[in-house]
């Protein structure tokens, strides 16, 4: 059987030598390779004719997390801790998903990825959730407890994500420190954290466009992340 082509968003980076890269964790690509899909890295410096021809071949695409979102983008505060902003990558994330959302083409987004999905619809983000969100949890742990669940979502009874999760109160590991604050117009939250923070949108009027603001890459012993990722594979399937 041929497995649907699912692209992954990339970041850039530099090697040992100084000289730029396209990165992109293990976990992803293991992610969609065991739900059946075949794995493209997407890289964020190719030319925009030929970035939008990969994407055409694409049955599916994956935004990945990451650094955070230009402030050129959306309105927000400015705050010292924002870090990692790559104009090049916001810039070739926001045309792919932009084309998505209108073409129908299946998308998930992860943690930077579902920031890029609110921005790209028209949403705008809490740069810094400790100085932003009333009683925000702590939302930014270090990235040596990728795999540690330190907080609960609950998702909405009636939401799609329940159906693919297959249940409502799930735990999971939290590695940002920026969140959904406007939700744009295009999607609904439908997975909160116990203070208030969006954890989880879909877009209703799209065949499968799902994002959340945890890893559940790092998470695939638990069966719920294993169909989150298999899901997007199906759909894939199906486009």
């Amino acid at each position: 059987m041929t497995r649907p082509l699912i692209g992954i968003t990339t970041r850039n980076g530099k090697d040992i030598d100084g000289h730029p890269i396209v990165a992109l964790q293990h976990s992803y690509v293991n992610a969609v390779t065991g739900a059946g899909g075949m794995a493209i890295p997407i890289p964020c410096n190719l030319p925009e004719e030929i970035l939008m021809d990969l994407y055409a071949r694409l049955d599916g695409i994956l935004f990945s997390g990451g650094g955070d979102i230009s402030l050129d983008h959306f309105e927000g505060n400015a705050h010292p801790r924002i870090d990692g902003v790559d104009p090049m990558r916001d810039s070739a994330e926001l045309a792919l998903l932009r084309s998505a959302a209108e073409g129908g083409k299946p998308m998930l987004g992860i943690c930077r990825g579902a920031q890029l999905m609110n921005v790209a619809l028209g949403g705008t983000l809490y740069t810094h959730l400790r100085d932003q969100l009333p009683n925000a949890l702590d939302h930014d742990y270090p990235g040596n407890l990728r795999r540690t669940l330190v907080h609960s979502v609950q998702v909405d009874e009636s939401s799609r994500a329940t159906e693919i999760f297959g249940e409502t109160l799930l735990r999971v590991n939290s590695l940002h420190h920026q969140g959904l604050k406007d939700i744009a117009p295009a999607l609904k939250a439908v997975g909160h954290s116990s203070d208030g923070l969006v954890e989880v949108v879909e877009m209703p009027e799209h065949p499968y466009a799902l994002a959340v603001q945890w890893h559940p890459e790092w998470l695939t012993d638990q069966p719920s992340m294993q169909r989150l990722f298999r899901s997007l594979v199906e759909a894939a399937e199906k486009k």
